[in-house]
């Protein structure tokens, strides 16, 4: 594992585990939320974000991690492995709920100055919350189709439900 794609839902631990994979393997790591969301929130526009990410990409070694569909196709063309972060919904909202209100209280900065407010979680638009409940199944179905598409045979998937498998994937 040189090129490594970490996926999962929002609140599933993926940065943690990239970060960890990129640390241990001595390679770059590419949060890609931190070059998507621009001051204020604002997406970069997708032409910008896909020349940053395929930058990144070009090199021999790297961590990558995010679900972003507008680059999917270029990290996975350039990758060895897929990490699919997975453990159950529950688990995903326990960990989500503590973080988002850690953030919120702190005024912690996420990237390019932006922070999580408590008016988020009650607006549609902008819970992350309610984001990870809905994306949880759809995601769960995306990465298990790709996991068996011929399409995706020059990648090893490697998906992870828990912690233990987490620990034996980092040691193995």
């Amino acid at each position: 594992m040189r090129r490594i794609s970490v996926v999962g839902n929002s609140g599933s631990g993926k940065s943690t585990v990239a970060a960890e994979l990129a640390g241990r393997l001595g390679v770059p790591w590419l949060e890609l939320d931190s070059i998507f969301h621009m001051p204020g929130w604002t997406p970069r526009p997708v032409d910008e974000f896909r020349a940053e990410v395929d930058a990144f990409t070009a090199g021999d070694g790297w961590v990558v991690d995010g679900n972003y569909s507008a680059v999917q196709e270029l990290v996975w063309s350039r990758s060895d492995t897929v990490v699919w972060v997975d453990p159950p919904r529950a688990t995903v909202m326990r960990r989500l709920a503590a973080r988002t209100l850690r953030r919120m209280a702190t005024g912690a900065e996420l990237w390019n100055g932006n922070r999580e407010r408590f008016r988020f979680l009650f607006t549609k638009d902008e819970s992350i919350l309610r984001w990870a409940w809905v994306k949880h199944d759809e995601y769960r179905e995306r990465y298990a189709k790709a996991a068996v598409d011929p399409a995706y045979g020059h990648l090893r998937f490697v998906r992870v439900t828990s912690s233990g498998e987490l620990a034996r994937v980092l040691d193995g």
